[in-house]
């Protein structure tokens, strides 16, 4: 490596270097991108007469600077040629790893390790240099050493010509505002909404669009360049660094790029630097104070989102997140007040209820069937009451129009969303944004090459073979087959979770029955009910903390090509085992439980002994209503709170003692240094993508949409957590990660394709839980086709089939019955002929009927909100029309530009001629040599003229 070793001059270069930690010690270039590995020196013994040697962390001032120097020495450095530098810095590195009179002692297996990995590290470090970047690394000591990475203006422009990053230019044009109604409607709108906004610095004229195009070296003379140092904001630069990093490679090892180095521990970690400290008693602001004030406190709940200042300082992939939270968290506002007007005519309307009034008059006495055989007495349907009542707050009329109106909140959500998408990317510069050639993972280089290893027929000759060899299918297919056999192992362990709690019902059921307390027997379903839900709770959150390691590690052993391969496939795996985790239990109440007990005299029984569970007396509705708040509840409190604050929390306090185990251990402790930001920085948990984030929001999601019907509050608790989730995110990503990568992306990926598919199912099985599992059917068919006069009274009669006590079969009579008369017949609900009809215990019409009636609805819902839906995709267009007059007029403008620019180079060139003519004809031979220099430099030899736009900058 090019390195210039300065020995450490009085003072110290500590004391001059940038006190902000953002720059090398010249204060004058940035640090755009850090390096950080653990360095431990080799063992050595002294050599006879030799004196002690010094600790070498002595000069902890030196700095080893490559293209550039340090100090103010940099600019006569600067002015060395380059094969003097290079003796010089071979010079220093020869001298720098012993000291005299030391001896090295044999290598040990981990000394060797680490002599493999230094040397790596060394040509690693000498390919970037090629590349043009600069580089500054202190000495190397025992413990952490950090590499700091500049890149120059040479390498900016290169790099954002190849990745074709759109700058702004010199060009500014109006944006077509909105006329009429909607700019009147819009401009009381921001006047509402002004305490709202985010204090955060705005463009200055708003109605003003700076245009932009690719970078192009050749067209420099379009971009408004004032100054080179911030032309390039720092996240685009970390940006350019990052690929350069990614695609240098090293021969040891085959490595390709920083991903491969990190992989086998060659380095520890690479980031980009945050801008400073986000809180201090310093007045200095810089971005990422400014998120932390205006964004990541929770003070400022109740305020926009700044979303281009996070784009700008996170990258686009990281604002379109916090861009669709935003709007998720906005929409849930119109649907929680919905589902509170729902709720309330609930409560409005019970005491009118006519069913939950005939349940609860005890004059009616409905003698009920023993709920268990033997220990279980005949019971009065007026003692199920409470939940009858409580039922008719979620079981009535509201909640199919609630339904309707969430499957159609849902259509509205994801096509407002695609609007935003568009209009942020217009105002990004995303449009057009062509996808990026990625770089194959490290895992699938060291694939490529152990197969190319194994591959004896490979001729060495062919140079380009490396390139070609790939990964086919028989390579990944044991992959495969572990994917497909362990997917659906773990899918069979949620169903035999969810069976598992449902004997744990049966059982403990069966077991309190046998209580001699009245007041233990009288509450069983209310005390097997709860306890069954917290267990399933508890069972969620421990596999889904499981299914998450195991769809990573699936993925992983699938071998794919490129990260955004890697993610698409992580994702699918990981909500496909989270989904059905989170929602099989809810699915058996809604859909299964009490659908497979039986009647009287001929129950089914698992494990000869025991009743299979049927529902409550009010249905299994409120049973589902219970299900689902818990577990909603629970996973958002627990799961993606206190997870989300706790463990990072650890994960940072196990980091930061590790650290300072290691500098315990160091032998050079007798100098002392102030944290740079690159040691804060590296102290923070490692950004491990947005998956997470992403999977807890679209888990949220299906809570909300699915079985809304069930649970009209849904939007309401969500809305309260994703208030509290935008700020927790928000505090995460500026204060406890490590700056993120910028990328840029146009739209959320996959996650769309998910949240369309989630929003279709909503409407299949909200048409379900309607007709299958609420009482909604029933009661219309009584009500329009049974009913007397028209209206429900009779309706809990009507539900209800009469059974002969003499047939119960022997042994499953109730013993010690505390009914004083002599009960001849019992009920149960369910359509069934009575036992004095010749078809006893069979199948009743009504029930042919209402299971008709049932389908039918299922049906007719289903079609209707799939017509509207569809009918409201249609209505609004995906792309605003602004916008798309916008882009239309950006082009234009853009042409109008250039053509404007050629002109004035032209003008340019012809006065330059024309004034060589002039001087021509003045008779100065001097001038009319130079001038005719410059026309054979600049004319074809038909007179034409050549392009210019490469000289403009020159001339």
């Amino acid at each position: 490596i090019i390195n210039n070793y300065v020995e450490g001059a009085p003072g110290g270069a500590r004391d001059k270097a940038s006190p902000s930690g953002l720059h090398f010690r010249d204060s004058r270039r940035k640090v755009d991108y850090v390096l950080a590995y653990h360095y431990r020196r080799r063992l050595a013994r002294r050599g006879p007469g030799a004196p002690s040697p010094e600790p070498r962390r002595g000069s902890a001032s030196a700095a080893l600077v490559s293209n550039g120097g340090t100090g103010k020495g940099r600019d006569e450095q600067q002015q060395q040629p380059q094969q003097q530098q290079q003796d010089h810095g071979q010079r220093a590195l020869r001298e720098w790893p012993g000291l005299p009179g030391l001896e090295v002692v044999e290598l040990s297996p981990l000394d060797a390790l680490e002599e493999e990995r230094r040397l790596q590290r060394e040509e690693y470090e000498r390919n970037l240099l090629e590349a043009g970047l600069e580089i500054e690394k202190d000495p190397e000591s025992q413990g952490l050493s950090f590499v700091r990475i500049h890149a120059p203006w040479q390498v900016l422009s290169r790099e954002a010509e190849l990745l074709k990053i759109k700058m702004p230019t010199k060009k500014m044009y109006e944006i077509t505002e909105e006329k009429g109604i909607l700019k009147t409607l819009n401009g009381i709108w921001c006047k509402l909404t002004e305490p709202l906004q985010p204090q955060v610095p705005q463009q200055e004229n708003t109605k003003m669009k700076t245009l932009s195009y690719p970078f192009s070296r050749e067209k420099i003379y379009l971009y408004n360049i004032k100054d080179k140092d911030t032309f390039f904001d720092n996240a685009t630069r970390s940006r350019i660094v990052r690929e350069i990093l990614k695609r240098t490679s090293t021969k040891a090892r085959n490595s390709m790029g920083i991903g491969t180095l990190i992989a086998n521990n060659v380095y520890d970690a690479a980031y980009p630097l945050h801008d400073g400290e986000y809180e201090g008693q310093n007045d200095d602001m810089n971005e990422r104070k400014l998120l932390y004030q205006e964004w990541a406190r929770y003070g400022v709940f109740y305020k926009f989102q700044p979303i281009d200042l996070i784009r700008k300082y996170f990258g686009e992939k990281i604002g379109l997140y916090f861009a669709w939270l935003g709007l998720y968290t906005e929409f849930l506002i119109p649907s929680s007040v919905v589902g509170i007007i729902v709720f309330l005519y609930g409560c409005i309307t019970i005491e009118s209820d006519i069913p939950s009034k005939e349940m609860c008059d005890q004059r009616n006495a409905f003698t009920m069937c023993p709920l268990c055989d033997k220990f279980c007495d005949y019971w009065n349907l007026s003692s199920a009451c409470t939940t009858a009542r409580a039922s008719h707050l979620f079981d009535n009329p509201a909640t199919v129009f609630f339904s309707i109106f969430m499957a159609l909140w849902a259509t509205m959500f994801l096509e407002q969303w695609k609007r935003l998408q568009m209009r942020l990317s217009y105002f990004w510069d995303l449009t057009g944004l062509e996808e990026e050639e990625e770089h194959p993972r490290p895992e699938y280089e060291n694939k490529v090459l152990q197969k190319k290893l194994k591959n004896k027929n490979i001729t060495t000759e062919n140079s380009n073979e490396n390139e070609k060899e790939k990964l086919t299918w028989s390579d990944r297919m044991p992959g495969y087959a572990a994917n497909f056999g362990l997917i659906l192992f773990m899918i069979m362990l949620t169903f035999s979770a969810v069976f598992g709690v449902i004997v744990y019902r049966i059982t403990t059921a069966a077991a309190l029955s046998f209580s001699t307390n009245e007041t233990t027997r009288s509450n069983v379903r209310v005390t097997v009910t709860a306890t069954a839900v917290i267990i399933n709770l508890v069972v969620v959150l421990i596999l889904d903390e499981i299914y998450g390691a195991v769809a990573k590690w699936l993925t992983e052993i699938e071998i794919p090509k490129t990260e955004k391969t890697f993610e698409e496939r992580l994702i699918l795996k990981a909500f496909l085992l989270k989904f059905v985790n989170s929602y099989a239990s809810i699915f058996y109440v809604a859909f299964f439980k009490g659908r497979f007990v039986g009647r009287p005299g001929r129950y089914v029984y698992v494990f000869e002994g025991y009743r299979m569970e049927e529902c409550a007396p009010g249905g299994c509705l409120m049973e589902l209503c219970i299900q689902l708040s818990i577990i909603m509840l629970g996973k958002q409190l627990i799961q993606n709170n206190l997870f989300e604050i706790g463990i990072p929390k650890l994960k940072k306090l196990f980091r930061k003692l590790k650290d300072e185990r290691t500098v315990l251990k160091e032998m050079d402790t007798n100098q002392s240094k102030d944290p740079q930001q690159w040691d804060l920085d590296y102290i923070l948990e490692p950004f491990t993508g947005l998956t997470p984030e992403y999977m807890e929001m679209i888990i949220q999601f299906g809570f909300v949409t699915l079985f809304v019907a069930s649970f009209p509050l849904a939007p309401v608790f969500a809305l309260l957590n994703n208030i509290i989730e935008v700020r927790l995110d928000a505090k995460k990503f500026v204060t406890e990660l490590r700056r993120p990568d910028t990328v840029r992306e146009k739209d959320i990926g996959i996650w769309y394709n998910i949240l369309s598919i989630i929003g279709k199912l909503s409407v299949i099985i909200n048409a379900f839980v309607i007709a299958v599992t609420s009482d909604f059917i029933p009661r219309l068919m009584y009500q329009y086709a049974y009913s007397q006069n028209g209206t429900m009274h009779g309706f809990i009669n009507h539900t209800l089939s009469y059974f002969n006590v003499s047939q119960l079969k022997a042994g499953t009579q109730p013993e010690n019955s505390l009914f004083a008369q002599e009960v001849s017949f019992c009920r149960f609900k369910d359509y069934r002929e009575p036992p004095w009809s010749p078809h006893q215990y069979e199948f009743s019409k009504q029930y042919w009927a209402v299971l008709s009636a049932r389908l039918a609805f299922v049906i007719l819902f289903q079609n209707l909100v799939m017509f509207l839906s569809v009918l409201v995709d249609w209505m609004i267009p995906d792309i605003p029309k602004d916008i798309s007059e916008q882009i239309k007029k950006e082009k234009t403008v853009l042409v109008d530009f250039f053509l404007k620019e050629e002109h004035e180079k032209l003008k340019l060139i012809e006065s330059f001629i024309s004034r060589d003519k002039r001087k021509h004809r003045s008779g100065t031979k001097t001038k009319r040599t130079r001038a005719a220099s410059f026309s054979q430099c600049h004319r074809s030899p038909k007179g034409s003229f050549t392009s210019f736009s490469s000289q403009h900058t020159v001339v």
